[in-house]
C-alpha cells in the first residue's frame, strides 16, 4: 500500500472510530472529499450540514445539494445572516474569527439536534502554516479536522479525489466573497454581490483560478501568470473594464503579480499573506 493510500486508511478508521458525526460542507474540494470519506466510514451515520450566506454564491450551496443527492447523503442546509453577527461587518482581520466562531456554534446545535456529537471541518496540512484566524474558532469549539490529523495535504486530496471520482478533484480553490474586500471597510450585501457578479463574468471568458478584490470602489483582479495576456489583449480588457464597471466599480485594475491566496493580509504587519 502505498503512503497515499495509508493515509486514506487512516482517515477511514479515525472517521469510523467517531460512531457519527456532521460534516461542514462548502462543495469545495477538502470539505466534498470529506464528506465522501465519512459517508463510505460512517454510512447515514454521516450527513452534511451547508450554511447559505452572502458570503458564498449560490452556485456553491446548489453543487452542495447536488452532490449530496447524488451520492444519497442526508442534507442539512441553515440560512444565515452573517452580516448580522456582531462584528463581522466591520471587517476587522479576525472577521473570520468572528464569523467562524458565530457558524460553527450554530452548526454544533444543528449536528447535536440531529444525533451527532462530532462536528467536522475539511482544513489540511497546507492551512497550518497560514494567517487563518477562523482555525482558532474551531480550535476553541472542538470542531474536528479528520483531513489534518490524517496528514493529508491539498495535493494529496486531489489525487485521491480524483481516484474517487469526485467533480472538484480539479476545482479551483475558493473562499467565502468577504476575503475579496480589504480590512476596515464595510460589508455589505451589494459590494459582495458585486464581486460574485464579476468574478462569474470572467469565468465566462474561460479564466479559472481568480479572485476580484475590492479597494474602496477599485476592483483589482488576479489572475493566474498564463492568463493575464488573455486579459490584458485589448479587446478583452475593454470588455471587462465595461462590464465591471457596469457593476458598479468605479475602476478596473490588473494585479501583475497575478493570483495568490489571502493577497488582502499582505497589508497585516507580521502575517504571511495565506
Amino acid at each position: 500500500m502505498s503512503e497515499l493510500h495509508e493515509k486514506y486508511a487512516r482517515l477511514l478508521g479515525d472517521l469510523r472510530a467517531i460512531g457519527s458525526a456532521a460534516v461542514a460542507f462548502s462543495a469545495g474540494v477538502d470539505s466534498t472529499f470529506l464528506l465522501k470519506a465519512a459517508h463510505e466510514a460512517l454510512g447515514d451515520g454521516a450527513f452534511a450540514v451547508t450554511v447559505r450566506s452572502v458570503f458564498c454564491p449560490d452556485r456553491e450551496g446548489d453543487e452542495a445539494a447536488a452532490f449530496c443527492a447524488g451520492e444519497g447523503i442526508r442534507h442539512i442546509v441553515e440560512t444565515v445572516d452573517v452580516l448580522a453577527v456582531p462584528g463581522v461587518r466591520d471587517n476587522p482581520p479576525d472577521r473570520c474569527y468572528l464569523c467562524k466562531r458565530a457558524l460553527f456554534t450554530r452548526l454544533f446545535e444543528i449536528a447535536r439536534q440531529n444525533g451527532a456529537e462530532h462536528l467536522l471541518e475539511g482544513s489540511n496540512t497546507d492551512d497550518l502554516g497560514d494567517y487563518r484566524p477562523g482555525m482558532r474558532a474551531v480550535e476553541e469549539l472542538g470542531v474536528e479536522s479528520p483531513l489534518r490529523v490524517a496528514e493529508l495535504s491539498k495535493s494529496e486530496i486531489r489525487a485521491l479525489s480524483r481516484e474517487l471520482g469526485l467533480p472538484t478533484w480539479d476545482k479551483p480553490s475558493y473562499a467565502c466573497l468577504a476575503s475579496r474586500i480589504a480590512y476596515g471597510e464595510e460589508l455589505t450585501a451589494r459590494k459582495l454581490a458585486m464581486v460574485d457578479a464579476a468574478e462569474e463574468y470572467l469565468r465566462s471568458l474561460g479564466l479559472r483560478q481568480l479572485r476580484v478584490r475590492v479597494h474602496g470602489s477599485t476592483a483589482r483582479i488576479e489572475v493566474e501568470p498564463e492568463a493575464m495576456s488573455l486579459i490584458a489583449a485589448p479587446d478583452t480588457a475593454r470588455a471587462v473594464n465595461e462590464r465591471l464597471r457596469s457593476l458598479g466599480f468605479s475602476r478596473v485594475t490588473l494585479d501583475l503579480a497575478g493570483y495568490r491566496t489571502g493577497s488582502m493580509n499582505d497589508a497585516l504587519i507580521g502575517n504571511r499573506s495565506r
